[in-house]
């Protein structure tokens, strides 16, 4: 029962070895274009004020100005937004719910942040090892705990998105299995209810899931300039 239930996680068709649900994360580039050429519609200028608000919020978050690094943050946040909804749909893969992708995104992006911090500011990463005010005495286990809470940053970051996207679609997956067993109309009208609310708790995360995606690359950019 749980392999099974562990196997809307598993990619299954594939070409030459190579798995062609991965593709679905390219699906989001299908909505992009139609905000260019088409003319505008509620739902573009909602989404260009979304996309202008958090280019104010990460513009505020960022102690050092860096050209284009707000654009980046954004381009990342709508990028999880969308393979978070799109697995959210029947009979599509969600991209967001393996280590594999959230993962590729955390790594690289601390990769840098570290490399430019230690290269850069060096003097500045060894004082935020120290918080100010440490007594002399503790401040080798302090050390000790920011170098171990500083190199665990992109794996917190990828297990929260895939952990959050997981528990969702098991239960999503595990109520809607029950539901061909059921013979009682009122137990089924129930179901139907719960799962009803259930999709739109996971709605709320998938946003949630990718503005703190979001917001932690963007503190954790602020702490190295």
């Amino acid at each position: 029962m749980m392999a099974n239930l562990f196997s809307i996680f598993e990619p299954s068709s594939s070409i030459f070895n190579f798995s062609l649900n991965w593709l679905s994360t390219l699906l989001g580039l299908l909505f992009l274009p139609y905000l260019y050429w088409a003319s505008p519609s509620r739902w573009s200028l909602c989404w260009s004020d979304m996309m202008f608000t958090l280019h104010k919020e990460f513009k505020a978050l960022l102690t050092v100005s860096c050209v284009g690094s707000t654009m980046f943050f954004v381009s990342l946040f709508s990028l999880i937004l969308y393979n978070n909804f799109l697995g959210l749909l029947p009979y599509v893969f969600t991209s967001s719910s393996h280590m594999v992708m959230t993962l590729a995104l955390s790594l690289p992006l601390w990769v840098t942040l570290m490399v430019k911090g230690w290269i850069n500011h060096t003097q500045h990463m060894f004082a935020h090892l120290v918080p100010q005010g440490t007594p002399p005495v503790l401040m080798p286990f302090m050390v000790l705990i920011e170098t171990i809470s500083n190199i665990i940053r992109p794996g917190t970051l990828a297990v929260r998105l895939a952990a959050n996207m997981i528990a969702g679609h098991l239960l999503l997956t595990l109520l809607g299995n029950t539901g061909p067993t059921m013979t009682s109309s009122i137990v089924l009208s129930i179901l139907i209810f719960s799962q009803i609310l259930l999709l739109t708790l996971e709605s709320a995360v998938a946003i949630i899931q990718s503005y703190v995606f979001a917001v932690l690359s963007t503190l954790y950019t602020s702490e190295i300039n």
